[in-house]
């Protein structure tokens, strides 16, 4: 059994409000979990606070690895947050993708004064920083590949195997002019994927004025886990000006859209929800 849980499922900023009280305000940070393996962490948004709170009080000290798609706030800014990495003998893995700089560079940039009273050696665990491997990684019995992903820069998907479930997560996207075209590394990374998060920001008349902005609509996410064979799609990375009743549309909107395809569930992610796949159930 492998457990995907969704800590933040916004793009672009934190957006508190009772209009999106359901589906939850935090940015991008979701976590992969299964028996006998160290969690994986995509992204560092500010969902990994609550991610942090919910394993308070574990006897052993946290040890994960965080995948991180590229640098943009939204993904990163939780990290100084996640209270088990201010323990003795914990400590996180941080690799993914930067532009013009290490990953070790960036994160060591922005966690600094003035933008930040401290620098990661302030913190009681152990942080290493480093670019993901171009031959991609083992991590215990985990195999976890990445592919460029197009984005307003460099950016990562990733790919994780295990116990013959395939979870993918591809969380900013641009859509380009041509709708109908999908980038081959994306295509390949999602390959047959059990389960698809994908970036569902806009609306189309959105794109329409935010064409250049690095994310797509609801009805690319379905052309590419279409395309990919995807057999579950999560919409993720929800714009923040997107309230729950919207996202409540756009998801009945996308099922319609995905029905005859490879997809059999799609589903809208939000704060708290677990999905739990099993290669039983595939």
């Amino acid at each position: 059994m492998v457990n995907v849980t969704f800590w933040g499922v916004r793009g672009s900023t934190p957006c508190f409000c009772d209009a999106n009280r359901r589906y939850g305000g935090n940015t991008s940070c979701v976590t992969l979990e299964a028996p006998g393996l160290d969690p994986v962490i995509f992204d560092l948004g500010t969902g990994l606070r609550f991610y942090g709170e919910s394993i308070l009080g574990s006897p052993e000290p946290f040890r994960g690895l965080a995948l991180v798609t590229h640098m943009h706030w939204d993904h990163v800014q939780g990290l100084p947050f996640f209270t088990p990495i201010h323990m003795p003998g914990s400590s996180l893995q941080v690799q993914g993708r930067s532009e013009g700089c290490s990953v070790d560079r960036a994160f060591r940039t922005f966690m600094c004064p003035p933008f930040f009273p401290v620098g990661p050696e302030a913190l009681a665990g152990d942080i290493t920083f480093s670019d993901f491997p171009a031959e991609g990684l083992t991590w215990g019995r985990a195999s976890i590949t990445a592919a460029d992903v197009p984005h307003t820069g460099p950016t990562y998907g990733y790919r994780v195997e295990v116990d013959g479930l395939v979870v993918c997560y591809v969380s900013d996207h641009q859509e380009p002019a041509d709708p109908s075209y999908i980038a081959p590394s994306v295509v390949e990374l999602c390959r047959d994927a059990d389960l698809l998060i994908h970036d569902a920001q806009y609306e189309p008349h959105e794109l329409a004025v935010k064409a250049d902005w690095g994310h797509c609509t609801v009805d690319y996410a379905v052309r590419v886990a279409a395309a990919s064979g995807a057999r579950r799609l999560a919409l993720f990375h929800h714009d923040p000006a997107h309230g729950d009743d919207t996202i409540d549309r756009l998801l009945v909107e996308s099922r319609a859209m995905a029905a005859g395809t490879s997809v059999r569930e799609v589903l809208a992610a939000h704060e708290g929800l677990t999905v739990s796949l099993s290669s039983a159930l595939v």
